[in-house]
């Protein structure tokens, strides 16, 4: 992704940050420090490290879990608006995209009955459900984060995590392209509750998601599509196996008629015994057009 900057690696995955995450980061620590100075400040920022490493452990959940089944993960970028773990592809059993669907919020899920355990926050259990609260305790705000991610990546609206679970599930019963499609339309209409929420709100966050929601639910339909096209196909069949041929002494016309007649973008040229002497290009076409 554009604008990242790799800060770690770690188990063979590239840790990289967004520029935009720096820019939330500046935005908070200056609003925090206007409002309270510096601890306010440092206590804001550090508390957004604290729920965005929760956020990088949820995609290392992910990570981990398709490692299981052989698939890479090249890195995992930090966003403004949470974390994006780059498979080098999807599961193509159902049982295998559930595991690793649901194996990112099963991290949070974790990581939240780990605080509660071992810090003594179960006493606070109020904090946590009383969003009024927030900011009383940072760790039952912490914990309290941790559900919501829980809660807010199991909505069924693909790409998120909810989302590709609703797939596996329909999988199971149909086809991949037939299970994608339906999981793609309900995330495409929760997208749009979302924007209408965030516009009535007057929430950009929430703007953001829906705009994210909506055209990933539309790349993976379009993806399991043409997927679902050409799983059948042979490479031959693609394959172009006639070639028109240029001459050393064909004129320039001619080069552009085979270019608008076929579909080539290098025509081999030809000398007066048949051998082939060089290779023509469509931008060679085109430069001697304009000159």
């Amino acid at each position: 992704m554009k604008w990242s900057v790799k800060v770690a690696r770690v188990s063979g995955i590239d840790v990289k940050i967004h520029i935009t995450f720096l820019l939330l980061l500046t935005w908070i620590g200056w609003a925090n420090y206007r409002n309270g100075g510096m601890p306010a400040a440092q206590e804001a920022v550090l508390f957004i490290l604290a729920l965005f490493a929760c956020v990088l452990l949820h995609e290392f959940g992910h990570a981990f879990a398709a490692r299981r089944y052989g698939i890479k993960t090249p890195d995992i970028t930090l966003l403004p608006i949470g974390g994006l773990a780059r498979l080098e592809r999807m599961p193509d059993k159902p049982v295998q995209e559930l595991v690793v669907a649901i194996a990112g919020p099963m991290v949070n899920v974790v990581i939240a009955l780990i605080l509660l355990i071992f810090t003594g926050a179960v006493g606070d259990l109020k904090n946590i459900v009383n969003f009024s609260a927030r900011g009383a305790n940072p760790v039952a705000d912490l914990i309290s984060i941790n559900i919501i991610l829980v809660i807010f990546n199991m909505v069924p609206a693909l790409p998120m995590d909810g989302g590709r679970v609703l797939r596996a599930l329909l999988a199971m019963r149909m086809n991949h392209a037939r299970a994608t499609q339906i999981a793609s339309t309900i995330g495409q209409g929760i997208a749009f509750l979302f924007g209408l929420w965030g516009i009535l709100s007057g929430n950009l966050m929430l703007i953001l998601i829906a705009v994210f929601v909506y055209m990933g639910a539309s790349q993976e339909a379009a993806m399991a599509q043409m997927k679902s096209v050409t799983q059948n196909i042979l490479i031959r069949d693609a394959m172009i196996t006639k070639f028109v041929c240029l001459y050393e002494h064909s004129l320039l016309q001619e080069g552009i008629e085979a270019l608008l007649k076929t579909s080539q973008h290098e025509f081999p040229v030809l000398n007066l015994n048949g051998d082939v002497s060089g290779v023509i290009t469509r931008n060679h076409i085109i430069a001697g057009l304009q000159a």
